[in-house]
């Protein structure tokens, strides 16, 4: 069997290049690829395409990356919490491709399948569909999107084993196991990593047939991006 352990996040990101297309998982800065972000903004690539739900806060996540200005192109869903992602964007120095929240996770589902393109009302008659071929069916008008072309997908999961296997929690399942599917190449950093037999096949949330690389990650922050409390009294 191909060996897919690999000992951190420098080795899992060691071939990615400027100009690479990356699918990022999490939401928000719930279930992020901590290690392989810090990894990419370590390493400088630069001239990045990356798909991910949005970008982080300035100083986390994707925003750590932008920062930097090693993103070309963001295709995100939503852009709020970060005002270095807002700056860029009405500067022009970043393209942006805002997608429905629902299309961005059916186009990383149809690139996993295999499917070239889906049909979908989302964005019909507005901005969405400049440029895009639509649809009728039954008398409704549907706008076709392309499945995600991506070099590699970054993922976060709970745990994991060393034939790939997934397990991911709650709330940060969120976009992973999606991309998980989708990217050419598909590295994944683990909070626990164990050997195989260990997990409960009927709690395996993505199968190792989709994942090429693997590593325990370290130090994880897991912020949060707005804490609310309820005042004493």
């Amino acid at each position: 069997m191909l060996k897919k352990v690999v000992n951190n996040a420098e080795e899992a990101i060691k071939d990615i290049t400027d100009g690479a297309t990356i699918m990022l998982g999490g939401f928000g800065l719930c279930g992020i690829p901590e290690n392989s972000i810090a990894a990419l903004v370590n390493k400088g690539v630069k001239n990045l395409t990356c798909i991910s739900n949005n970008a982080g806060v300035d100083d986390f996540g994707i925003g750590l990356m932008l920062k930097t200005r090693q993103v070309k192109k963001m295709i995100a869903s939503y852009v709020g919490e970060n005002a270095e992602f807002e700056r860029q964007l009405l500067s022009g120095e970043l393209e942006v491709e805002l997608i429905p929240q629902g299309t961005l996770a059916t186009r990383c589902m149809a690139a996993g399948y295999g499917i070239p393109a889906i049909y979908t009302p989302a964005g019909v008659g507005t901005e969405v569909a400049e440029g895009k071929e639509t649809r009728e069916f039954d008398g409704k008008t549907y706008l076709m999107e392309h499945a995600f072309k991506s070099d590699f997908a970054i993922v976060k999961a709970w745990k994991g084993d060393t034939h790939g296997n997934l397990i991911f929690r709650a709330t940060s399942r969120n976009f992973n196991p999606l991309m998980a599917m989708a990217g050419k190449i598909t590295i994944v950093e683990v909070e626990e990593l164990v050997q195989p037999g260990e997990l409960d096949p009927d709690m395996i949330h993505t199968p190792g047939i989709y994942v090429n690389r693997i590593f325990k990650g370290v130090n994880y922050e897991k912020r949060i991006e707005q804490v609310t409390v309820t005042k004493r009294g």
